[in-house]
């Protein structure tokens, strides 16, 4: 069984695919991780992401894995724990721009869909549904308003004892959207056999109640 759930920057993929995952007992792909790990490597390497052979060449020598110890994932990239540092906004915004290039989708590509072909997976992304797993039986659209995405991101960055912006946040969402809907390779839409979810009024148990009772219909 594969479940695909697409959607913007801070619609609540990640926690809400991790806890749905968690109660069906699915193994949960979290693609923006690897994606913000790769972009986190090419910040390192100071590698103009435009010279597609650089690129290449530096990709190559990337080793990503996830690892989930007492159901807490970590991001190794080159066997260093990045859990924590790629989800800087340095790191987002990188990944944004790095997750449209085709060197970038190829390396994570035929590991995503072999996951997929060999686990019962929730996937969360911006093109699973369309481009990575356009097979899947399940296929939902998760979003939020901009205001209420940036609100989201601005607690979570208070709780860890940040002092972030509120509308610096709000103006690199509303980019990062644009970016992410407009990039010629594989641009976040919505599948046209996606059930759409929005969860600007909505709790996460909520949401994954509602993703639970849709996987059910056709398992």
């Amino acid at each position: 069984m594969n479940v695909a759930i697409d959607g913007p920057a801070g619609a609540g993929k990640s926690t809400i695919a991790r806890l749905a995952a968690k109660k069906l007992g699915y193994i949960y792909v979290d693609t923006g991780a690897m994606y913000r790990a790769l972009a986190l490597y090419l910040i390192w390497k100071d590698v103009d992401i435009y010279d597609e052979e650089a690129l290449s060449k530096t990709l190559d020598r990337a080793n990503i894995n996830i690892v989930y110890e007492n159901g807490v994932q970590h991001v190794f990239l080159n066997l260093q724990d990045v859990s924590a540092e790629i989800r800087s906004e340095k790191v987002s915004i990188m990944a944004s721009k790095t997750s449209a290039l085709s060197p970038v989708r190829n390396k994570l590509l035929d590991l995503q869909r072999d996951i997929a072909a060999k686990n019962d997976v929730i996937m969360d992304g911006r093109d699973i549904g369309t481009n990575i797993l356009p097979n899947a039986e399940v296929k939902i659209y998760l979003d939020a308003s901009p205001d209420v995405r940036a609100k989201r991101r601005y607690d979570e960055m208070r709780n860890k004892g940040e002092k972030p912006d509120l509308e610096s946040i709000k103006k690199n969402i509303i980019e990062r959207d644009h970016q992410d809907m407009n990039r010629k390779l594989a641009p976040l839409k919505r599948a046209d056999d996606a059930v759409l979810i929005d969860s600007s009024y909505m709790s996460i148990d909520e949401v994954v109640e509602e993703i639970i009772g849709l996987v059910k219909k056709v398992q």
